[in-house]
């Protein structure tokens, strides 16, 4: 554990525990960096204030194409998620966000307050006094009526939290408004654990895919020039943290079914159905890439398969027209899908652990940008073909897959997002657990030279 983290795991244990001595009064400093200049009482500096810029507008209609849908994605921001200077403001948030807690954080809203536009309510106050300590709304705004001032507010709260900024207080946001300021805290600490221990050569060009958040972006000149939709790992299956180099794009890709699913899920499929690999347009295969016939297999789920199960390529392929070649110990990849509709869910965690993009033949467009053939209408007019086709990349992009679900944008916005995979209190645990070991080790005079 760096030193760096071990001091904000301290000030945050310590600001958790000043802000349950402490009562919420109006007029409390919100969130700041060390960097910024003491605001006014009940403010953020104006560099880190979410307040000072415009609201998010919320879509008029439900995005309908993977076009429509990353465009709306890159709209929201073209700060990196990612960058190198990303731990250092995470650190600067946490520090911000510890600040806060010894204030007293912020009020909890009543689950049963009612918010309409243009009514006053009875917990309009006490929603403007939580927006205000978060920034996502200005000091001066604290008195009023439901107000498009307010709703601004909440749109504002709502992009930082991933929510649809639609400026209603729907249950989700009223959940999110609700966590205190001590579990924000120890998800900035988390997550800048996470990347001290990456080790991630950022190029001109790279990509990103942030796990929680279900996104990806393709970073170039420090400036987030694509973002998409992206299905990731299901809760028992979740998408690894690893770092790689896209090495190429296969057009019309076939799947080499993994031998985990072949042995579990094709097996089951197979007992209740000899002709599933034929309605599929799977085959079975032995070492040497030869076809086994299907009712010579023993579809038992008993032993491992000595076979591999591999289905063609088309429009019924699991991996659909596009696969992005990054070679890994985890055999995981970037591809296309069969199933576009699931890129409309606000819920995206249905993988076996690979990241199905959305709009991905723009993204491998972008990936080929430097071989002049490759245009997204050739790129288009090869995969009509139903060719099978392997295209190297001349120049390898860097790519990670990493977990934060907090962080903060050079433009000073923090970001929170569901740790769907409950990893956060599991690292920081284990992290308190290695400090403690080390505390007692230089206690001992047979380890004390390991707490050096």
């Amino acid at each position: 554990m760096s030193k760096r983290h071990a001091v904000i795991i301290v000030i945050g244990l310590l600001a958790s525990a000043s802000a349950l001595a402490q009562t919420e009064t109006t007029g409390q400093a919100g969130p700041r960096t060390n960097a910024s200049p003491a605001a006014p009482s009940g403010t953020l500096p104006s560099a880190a204030n979410p307040a000072h810029s415009a609201a998010p507008k919320a879509a008029a209609a439900p995005a309908s194409t993977a076009e429509s849908r990353s465009a709306a994605a890159l709209a929201l921001t073209h700060e990196p998620t990612f960058d190198e200077g990303t731990a250092q403001r995470i650190k600067d948030a946490a520090l911000s966000y510890s600040d806060l807690a010894v204030r007293g954080g912020w009020p909890t809203i009543p689950a049963d307050a009612k918010f309409t536009l243009g009514v006053q309510g009875a917990s309009d106050a006490l929603l403007r006094k939580r927006l205000i300590l978060s920034g996502d709304l200005a000091a001066d705004k604290a008195s009023g009526a439901f107000d498009q001032d307010l709703a601004d507010g909440v749109k504002r709260f709502q992009a930082r939290h991933g929510l649809a900024p639609t400026g209603m207080m729907t249950p989700r946001t009223l959940a999110a408004m609700n966590v205190p300021v001590q579990k924000r805290i120890r998800q900035l600490e988390a997550s800048l654990e996470r990347l001290e221990n990456t080790n991630f050569s950022f190029g001109q060009r790279y990509v990103v895919v942030n796990i929680p958040a279900a996104f990806a972006e393709a970073v170039e000149n420090d400036v987030v020039v694509r973002r998409y939709r992206v299905i990731v790992g299901k809760t028992e299956k979740p998408s690894p943290t690893l770092t790689a180099q896209i090495t190429g794009v296969v057009l019309n890709p076939t799947w080499t079914v993994p031998s985990s699913i072949a042995r579990t899920e094709i097996s089951a499929h197979m007992r209740k159905d000899p002709t599933y690999l034929s309605r599929m347009h799977m085959e079975v295969l032995d070492a040497h890439d030869n076809p086994i016939d299907p009712h010579s297999v023993d579809w038992s789920g008993t032993h491992a398969p000595n076979f591999t199960v591999r289905q063609q390529n088309g429009t019924f392929n699991a991996l659909g027209a596009v696969k992005i070649d990054m070679p890994n110990s985890y055999s995981v990849y970037m591809h296309d899908t069969n199933q576009r509709n699931l890129f409309s869910d606000d819920y995206r965690f249905d993988s076996h652990g690979c990241s199905r993009v959305d709009n991905v033949r723009d993204l491998a467009a972008w990936l080929l940008k430097d071989q002049p053939k490759w245009t997204r209408v050739a790129i288009d007019a090869e995969i009509a073909t139903g060719q099978h086709l392997e295209v190297p990349m001349a120049r390898k992009v860097p790519v990670a897959w990493i977990y934060l679900t907090a962080w903060m944008t050079k433009d000073q916005t923090v970001q929170f997002r569901t740790d769907v995979y409950n990893q956060d209190e599991q690292l920081l645990e284990a992290t308190a657990e290695e400090a403690a070991f080390f505390s007692n080790a230089g206690n001992h005079p047979l380890t004390a030279h390991m707490a050096q």
